[in-house]
């Protein structure tokens, strides 16, 4: 087997997330590039409802898709970018944003990774703390004597 194909193969595997990399319908771009490039910075920050775990900019679900469209029929209505994702967060509460700001309600959002950290380094530290043992100091003349001598009493010397 030459090289030819293994090369045309790798090159096949580093493309195929960069294919996947936007789930963006041709329909759904705007004509105007700037127009679009905010439509993108906006849903790029918007979570999928359904996948959860990615961008409705990288999403396939169709709600994904209904939310991108939205975006855009807003930016296209006029609506500023922070009008556009007040919009969503009223709509969808502020899971929708990936990014949730801090505030006083998502507190736990950004303090709950903290605090397992917290506990996972004070784990750790008691863990190994309990692991080393105490040097024992050698006895002294008189107690080795005294050991010696009840060990001969009780039969075990």
């Amino acid at each position: 087997m030459g090289s030819l194909p293994r090369i045309g193969l790798a090159l096949l595997l580093l493309a195929t997330p960069l294919a996947s990399a936007h789930a963006v319908q041709p329909d759904e771009i705007l004509r105007d590039p700037a127009m679009e490039r905010r439509a993108r910075d906006i849903s790029s920050g918007l979570r999928c409802l359904v996948c959860q775990n990615q961008s409705i900019d990288d999403s396939d679900a169709p709600l994904a898709k209904d939310l991108r469209v939205l975006v855009r029929e807003r930016l296209t209505s006029g609506d500023s970018d922070a009008q556009v994702r007040d919009f969503l967060v009223q709509r969808y509460g502020e899971f929708v944003l990936l990014k949730p700001p801090f505030s006083l309600h998502t507190v736990w959002l950004w303090l709950t990774p903290l605090a397992v950290f917290g506990a996972g380094a004070l784990g750790l530290a008691l863990t190994l703390r309990r692991r080393r043992t105490p040097a024992v100091a050698a006895l002294t003349p008189d107690e080795q004597a005294r050991l010696d001598a009840l060990l001969r009493e009780s039969g075990r010397a």
